[in-house]
């Protein structure tokens, strides 16, 4: 009997000898395979049974190939199609890859290439349920990944989401900071108000002052006109500052006394507005040393550091790339109109680089992979120079790194990872438990 850890293939063809031969050999790769002599039944066959993948002729009588892929298309949409066809119907084939089925055969076909595409799809699927799965979505705010201490944050986020207390998110840069804030806003009794996000870091000094609390006709040269700052648009919302640790004292002072007095005043206006919204920070510093040094506001920061988040680095949450990369590479062939996947040689390369960019820069890496590629499969060539000279030049120091060392490293940041967890751990570094705790006894991690 077939292993269907495989996963669960439906054949269709009319052709009995045809469907045979090509049930036999799936059969033999460990697929759960089913069969269908025409499109209807096939269709009654999908929507009582959980298929991983469909392979169907394209010219049957009644309804052929491309009828049932469009109804598969409407009512299954995650079910990737592969085709065969004979010469004559491939241009048929091509305009269905264009609307999105997953690749075409010419009968007969080269079996050892349908069975490494089959193997795909199959993969293509289920990484698309464990997107479900690992996806936190607030309204449209989507966040990925089954890492133990992001789950522990959006578990956290779900408690407090109702509360009015100031929350402070810290992380490095491109972690999804402003995710989190967004969930917070989304999944909350506020949702139906304002999410009014600002840059402070990307708003000049002499500028961000009018910008968050507004200002009057005449308050200074240029100010043409009444301005409603961004606090005030955010009442009934959140008002989310991003990158808080780099206002200036005067500002902060200003913001100290707005959300104490929850009310704000325009420059160069003698009236207060009440304002009633929820404040999320963000920062990549680390304020209690900025306290420290007297360019932070210790005040300040008791205020908006009522309950705190710390998103973890992608380095630390590598388990997750795989996530990340399916997510990512769906979005821009979507966009591109192109049928794309990722080699596993370049999938290890992504989950053992260090990300200083964290998933902002993973981000960029997919989308200029996809505008660039022009095969079907990605191959380190699709990489930029950083990620595949990385090994040479270790962390940037001059200095080239061991073999061992790498090894070390990455099984290091793995296991910190997995919060030490050995079983989990060997399974992302495609070790064997048994060869994980030989390489834990051969040298020390710490």
């Amino acid at each position: 009997m077939a292993d269907i850890s495989s996963g669960r293939v439906l054949v269709v063809d009319d052709e009995p000898n045809a469907l045979k031969v090509l049930s036999s050999i799936l059969f033999e790769e460990g697929y759960a395979v089913s069969q269908a002599p025409n499109a209807s039944e096939a269709l009654d066959k999908v929507r009582s049974q959980d298929f991983d993948a469909v392979i169907t002729d394209m010219k049957m009588p009644g309804r052929d190939g491309m009828q049932l892929y469009d109804d598969l298309n409407t009512q299954f949409p995650d079910i990737p199609v592969i085709f065969l066809t004979a010469y004559g119907t491939v241009e048929s084939a091509v305009r269905a890859m264009n609307r999105g089925a997953f690749y075409y055969f010419i009968k007969p076909p080269d079996y050892m290439s349908l069975k490494g595409t089959l193997a795909r799809a199959v993969e293509e699927r289920r990484m698309k349920r464990t997107l479900g799965e690992g996806r936190c979505s607030e309204n449209g705010c989507k966040i990925l990944g089954n890492n133990p201490g992001l789950k522990k944050i959006l578990a956290q986020v779900h408690a407090v989401r109702d509360s009015s207390s100031s929350v402070l998110v810290r992380g490095e840069t491109g972690t999804g900071k402003e995710l989190i804030a967004r969930a917070l806003h989304y999944g909350s009794i506020r949702q139906g108000h304002p999410f009014v996000a600002v840059n402070c870091a990307a708003i000049p000094s002499e500028l961000i002052e009018a910008e968050l609390f507004g200002h009057e006709k005449g308050a200074f040269t240029g100010a043409v006109g009444r301005r409603v700052g961004r606090v005030e648009q955010a009442a009934g919302g959140t008002l989310f500052l991003d990158e808080i640790g780099e206002l200036k004292p005067a500002v902060q002072a200003k913001l100290l006394r707005v959300i104490q007095e929850k009310e704000v005043q325009r420059l160069g206006s003698n009236h207060t507005v009440a304002v009633e919204f929820r404040l999320v920070s963000s920062t990549n510093r680390n304020l209690v040393k900025d306290v420290a040094k007297g360019t932070f506001r210790e005040d300040l920061y008791y205020r908006i550091n009522v309950v705190e988040f710390e998103v973890p680095p992608l380095r630390e949450r590598r388990e997750d790339i795989p996530l990340l990369v399916h997510a990512f590479l769906e979005e821009f062939c979507a966009r591109e109109h192109k049928v794309l996947f990722f080699g596993d040689e370049v999938m290890n390369q992504l989950c053992r680089f260090p990300w200083p960019g964290n998933i902002r820069q993973l981000r960029n890496v997919v989308e200029r992979a996809v505008v660039l590629s022009r095969g079907k499969t990605m191959t380190l060539r699709d990489l930029p120079g950083e990620l595949t000279d990385f090994d040479r030049h270790g962390s940037g120091t001059g200095e080239q790194p061991t073999l061992k060392e790498l090894e070390v490293r990455t099984i290091r940041d793995v296991l910190r990872s997995c919060d030490g967890n050995k079983s989990q751990a060997a399974k992302i570094l495609g070790f064997s438990r048994k060869a994980l705790y030989k390489r834990l006894k051969d040298f020390p991690l710490h």
